[in-house]
């Protein structure tokens, strides 16, 4: 057997990507009706848990969003952005 069919085959793995810790709009809602807030930063995230210190957060699309947010992060999905932005609320990339 030669060597190249004796060694096991491994996938690549792009050494330049970036990953995002995802949280969506659904989660966002339910942070802002527990805790009566009207804006949502990295911060806020951490001290409930939702993303560590060291992680790159990006807010997602998915659910419906009724607050009026001001939403920090570092990446947001274009879907999530426009229902931030239609319910009257800011959106700042870190």
């Amino acid at each position: 057997m030669p060597l190249a069919r004796r060694v096991p085959k491994y996938g690549f793995k792009n050494p330049n990507r970036v990953e995002y810790q995802g949280i969506n709009l659904d989660v966002l809602q339910k942070l802002a009706d527990s805790k009566s807030l009207n804006a949502i930063d990295l911060a806020v995230l951490v001290s409930n848990g939702l993303a560590s210190k060291k992680d790159l957060v990006k807010i997602l699309g998915r659910g419906k969003l009724t607050a009026k947010l001001e939403v920090t992060a570092h990446a947001f999905s274009a879907a999530a952005a426009k229902a931030i932005e239609e319910n009257g609320g800011n959106v700042n990339l870190i």
